[in-house]
């Protein structure tokens, strides 16, 4: 662009703005901003960037990103827990982290697999189904929750509960969200993410040249699920509590709705649908909307006209409409110089 900063400058600079306010966070809002709404934000987006990731590099819409979010969650709660439903095994916090993460992966792993040779709406039903599975073993297996869940999860010590620490978790949920966040982007330009693109625009090409198809997307779906289990160890720690509910079809509905808000062709698109729908939900959450005495519907209303709106306005979401907004920019033409300049 003649006369002005190159694009890739100007996001740069707003990324850079981004995260200095996310640093300085809790000297700029309220304890309740930061430790609710923000951490909050923060662990949907990782959810919804495992989504972004899948859909935007590997085709593949995915509806069970939150049962492997809540698999995790559940095995850390069954893990740590002395005194509530579930397992109640006690063990340390810092034990039931790894085998949270390990096993929602490999269960990751093995619905990717049985998945992976499916494409396009076939796709979406089988791991709509995962979701729906996890659900109803988790409500109706009382050994491991039931439908009242498992209470008191508490985090390891060193970061404690928002009321012992204000503020540590939200730094942990940050510094996780920025890593996992670097670990996409590198791993997109890796051999093995410039052929996953490959397999998703070109699949019969691929397998013709020799590549797995399918092995390509079963490691994509359980990179996946490693994300959306970390996310699920941190909502844990942050809410204390997981129940069958946390990854019932609303709570799958809200992830999907919050990649596609934020934009599913840019990574960067997960916090931002994040931030927009955390932000939404907390301020009108419990708001019922009338008009002459009419209800016209509460916030699940509202979520959808938003979402209906943005789908209209930018099928790529909020950051397809700064695309859209660039686009403009680049096609403006240059100012013609002044005789004698």
């Amino acid at each position: 662009m003649n006369g002005t900063l190159p694009i890739k400058t100007v996001e740069r600079s707003i990324a850079g703005v981004a995260l200095a306010l996310a640093v300085l966070a809790p000297l700029l809002f309220s304890t309740y901003t930061v430790d609710q709404l923000l951490t909050q934000t923060l662990i949907f987006g990782i959810v919804a960037m495992s989504l972004t990731f899948l859909a935007s590099y590997g085709g593949m819409v995915s509806l069970a990103q939150t049962a492997l979010f809540g698999i995790a969650g559940f095995v850390f709660g069954n893990m740590t827990t002395t005194d509530t439903k579930g397992l109640v095994l006690g063990y340390n916090p810092w034990v039931g982290i790894l085998p949270a993460i390990v096993i929602a992966t490999v269960i990751g792993l093995m619905f990717g697999g049985l998945a992976s040779r499916s494409t396009g709406i076939y796709f979406l039903m089988i791991t709509l189904t995962y979701s729906v599975i996890a659900n109803l073993s988790f409500g109706q297996i009382e050994k491991f929750s039931g439908f009242g869940g498992i209470s008191g999860i508490v985090p390891p010590s060193i970061i404690g509960t928002t009321d012992q620490h204000p503020h540590r978790l939200y730094y942990v949920s940050l510094v996780i969200a920025l890593l996992l966040y670097l670990l996409v982007r590198y791993l997109i330009r890796t051999p093995f993410g410039i052929s996953l693109q490959g397999v998703r625009d070109e699949p019969v090409r691929m397998s013709s040249l020799g590549y797995g198809v399918a092995l390509h997307r079963t490691l994509a779906f359980a990179f996946g699920a490693f994300m959306a289990s970390i996310a699920g160890v941190l909502f844990v720690w942050w809410n204390g509590h997981v129940d069958p509910q946390t990854i019932g079809l609303g709570a799958t509905l809200n992830v999907l709705i919050i990649a596609v808000i934020g934009g599913l062709q840019r990574i960067e698109g997960a916090f931002v649908g994040a931030l927009a729908f955390v932000f939404i939900n907390d301020r009108l959450a419990e708001t019922d909307f009338s008009v002459a005495g009419f209800k016209l519907g509460t916030f699940n209303s509202l979520i959808g006209i938003i979402f209906l709106v943005i789908m209209l306005l930018s099928p790529d979401g909020l950051l397809g409409l700064w695309d859209r907004f660039i686009g403009l920019l680049r096609r403006r033409p240059a100012p013609v110089a002044a005789a004698g300049d």
